[in-house]
């Protein structure tokens, strides 16, 4: 009967022409070696290899058994490996990080895609660090960064709006957006309570430059709560208003549980990336996770 094991060991014989290197690079010891190419001389009836001073020469009758075997070695080992990189990827602990902000909206969606993720909260700058020293496997950033040793693709975009709660009557509001009366809309914002995730409002800060042409708004923020999605629920159970990102407040509005205010066109959108160290091991992962968040941000 046929040992395949017979020819891997043959295959890494040939190659390194030595005895030693192949059981290194089998993991098996150097007698198992040479039993193994022993049963395989007497198996096919010729001498395969000849001894010399340092290591080993092939016959040539092993040059063509090398000829004959190698790419059908080659291709049944390829598909070994892709199993067990599948069952490896399948069954693996994965560590993601992500701002706490996005989590809900788009780290929850890959809990239904994987067995088992090791979630961490930090900000962009953070990530790339984590992932570049590789002690993180994956991040989701809202940053581009100019690296070699990192992948990183665009997943799609996510954009600031104001929301608020249910209560608000916001026909006033909407129609002096309409006209443009910028000055108005900021007052009409500025009458009413405010919530933000940070006491140092980014948020909001970043849509008066950007809306208003203004680098700090006047008003200051009534509650703080600091994680968004936390503060679009306590949003929705009580009146006030909010710059937060589209995709977390998305089934909030869907729900009918807050209402959108201001969708700006002078608002740009901000690109989401995955994030990752160059692995092979992780390249299916990747894709997985990719093609996750595309569809969650699509």
């Amino acid at each position: 009967m046929v040992n395949l094991e017979w020819y891997r060991t043959f295959k890494s014989v040939y190659k390194n022409g030595n005895f030693s290197l192949a059981a290194k690079e089998l993991f098996i010891s150097q007698p198992a070696v040479s039993q193994q190419i022993s049963m395989l001389e007497a198996h096919v009836g010729y001498k395969l290899f000849n001894r010399k001073s340092k290591g080993v020469e092939p016959t040539e009758y092993a040059k063509l058994l090398n000829n004959l075997i190698i790419e059908a070695l080659d291709r049944l080992e390829n598909v070994e490996n892709g199993f067990r990189a599948k069952a490896f990827n399948a069954n693996r602990l994965i560590s993601i990080g992500i701002s706490k902000h996005l989590m809900s909206s788009l780290g929850s969606a890959l809990l239904s895609k994987f067995e088992f993720i090791d979630f961490s909260f930090h900000e962009n700058d953070v990530l790339f660090e984590l992932v570049d020293s590789k002690k993180l496997d994956f991040a989701i950033v809202t940053k581009q960064y100019d690296t070699f040793d990192t992948i990183q693709k665009k997943v799609g975009e996510i954009k600031q709006v104001i929301v608020g709660s249910n209560t608000i009557d916001a026909s006033k509001l909407k129609s002096k957006i309409k006209i443009e009366d910028l000055d108005a809309v900021e007052h009409w914002l500025n009458d009413h309570k405010w919530f933000s995730h940070n006491a140092q409002i980014p948020h909001i800060k970043l849509f008066w430059l950007h809306v208003f042409n203004k680098k700090r708004p006047s008003m200051v923020p009534n509650y703080i709560i600091p994680s968004e999605y936390e503060m679009i629920e306590m949003l929705s159970k009580n009146s006030g208003i909010a710059v937060v990102w589209n995709i977390n407040a998305k089934n909030f509005i869907e729900e009918k549980r807050i209402q959108l205010l201001w969708n700006s066109k002078q608002m740009p959108s901000t690109e989401v990336f995955l994030l990752s160290g160059k692995n092979d091991n992780l390249s299916v992962i990747f894709e997985k996770i990719e093609l996750e968040l595309k569809s969650v941000l699509g």
